[in-house]
């Protein structure tokens, strides 16, 4: 399954693949946010729709109004259901640690829920598989296969050598959902949130992107590389913010000894990304925005530097990395490209934490964006 998505969904080359998709998207925030004015926008939802359409269209071929069962209009959108998913995720299982208690989260309601849930996005995905089995897609074809016509061919041609079965393929397509939509936001929303609060950096960013990007034409993606401080921003915010403060836990599968302590086979770990990117031992001034601490460092977040581990590491790290960069960098350079951001009158930036397995700000992110003249 791994290497399904290793080789398959998130290689390089179909990461790059999408990228008309991505720009696509991008544009249509960017007008979204002009239709807006000198009203105030909320720039938390429309980053939510940004990773949304872009994950739909990337995944499943084309944008879903939310989830739904078959035959039957979308309940609710996909920000909702995805965020209940994460809520249940996080919920504290009494009975994985005391196995006799198991029935405390049957009795308060939990386990319905859960049920309840997996029942609708069930329902969602079978209708997503039933509507791609019905068509024929040209493999090859430009931009003709999406996640889900991969998984569909693997399947026929038994490319992997096992059997992949129909529930694999929806919890496949469900990973990336899970993934990719609420990290990539959250994310996106910190990383703006920062700028607004310092803005020193957010005019050096601005400058380096209004001096490599064309004055009325939109960031691409060939610009990108051009722009060491985008990436030292993000970066930066990565530290500070990581989406899900607690990496996936693990568990040790045979007896070790770790720095003298004796840890059992079946002992679950969990890992403080957040601590070690707030540690004073690895950090000057661990509590200060400073993305030019990145500027020349090689330290980076895809695994190899454990000072910086928002995806994790290893052989359980994240998968995405390349999805969520190409998002959040292009989301960002374009944004900052366009417009100046100034909060609304009277309205204080308030960067309160919401509790869950990701952490989002508690209150969206609420801006004027004024388009910028050259």
């Amino acid at each position: 399954m791994k290497n399904i998505f290793v080789l398959q969904l998130l290689s390089n080359k179909r990461v790059q693949s999408f990228r008309g998709i991505r720009e696509e998207e991008t544009a249509i925030m960017i007008e979204k946010i002009s239709d807006f004015g000198s009203d105030v926008v909320n720039l938390s939802k429309l980053i939510v729709e940004l990773t949304a359409n872009v994950v739909c269209r990337e995944a499943l071929g084309r944008k879903y109004e939310g989830i739904g069962g078959r035959g039957g209009g979308a309940r609710r959108g996909f920000k909702e259901a995805l965020g209940e998913l994460a809520e249940l995720l996080g919920v504290f299982d009494i009975g994985d640690f005391v196995p006799w208690l198991k029935w405390v989260n049957r009795v308060n309601g939990v386990y319905g829920r859960a049920e309840r849930l997996a029942k609708e996005l069930d329902e969602f995905l079978e209708g997503v598989v039933e509507e791609h089995e019905g068509r024929e897609r040209k493999v090859g074809e430009e931009g003709g296969q999406d996640f889900v016509d991969v998984l569909l061919e693997i399947q026929r041609e038994n490319v992997v050598g096992i059997p992949l079965h129909r529930d694999s393929v929806k919890a496949l397509i469900l990973d990336v959902f899970v993934a990719g939509i609420d990290t990539t936001s959250t994310a996106l929303e910190w990383v703006m949130t920062e700028l607004l609060k310092h803005p020193q950096a957010m005019k050096k960013l601005q400058a380096e992107v209004r001096l490599i990007a064309q004055p009325n034409q939109p960031v691409t993606e060939d610009d990108l590389d051009q722009m060491p401080y985008l990436k030292a921003v993000i970066k930066e915010t990565l530290r500070l913010h990581p989406p899900g403060p607690l990496i996936v836990p693990r568990e040790s599968t045979k007896d070790v000894q770790v720095m003298g302590y004796d840890i059992a086979a079946g002992t679950r770990v969990l890992v403080n990304a957040w601590a070690i990117g707030h540690d004073p031992t690895l950090w000057d001034e661990p509590e200060e925005f400073r993305p030019q601490r990145f500027l020349n460092c090689p330290v980076d977040f895809r695994g190899h530097d454990f000072e910086l581990i928002p995806f994790g590491a290893g052989r359980r790290g994240c998968l995405g990395i390349r999805f969520a960069m190409a998002v959040d960098e292009l989301a960002v350079a374009n944004l900052v490209h366009k417009f100046d951001f100034a909060l609304p009158d009277g309205v204080e930036l308030d960067v309160s934490e919401a509790a869950g397995i990701n952490v989002h700000k508690k209150f969206p992110l609420l801006l004027v964006a004024t388009p910028w003249s050259c």
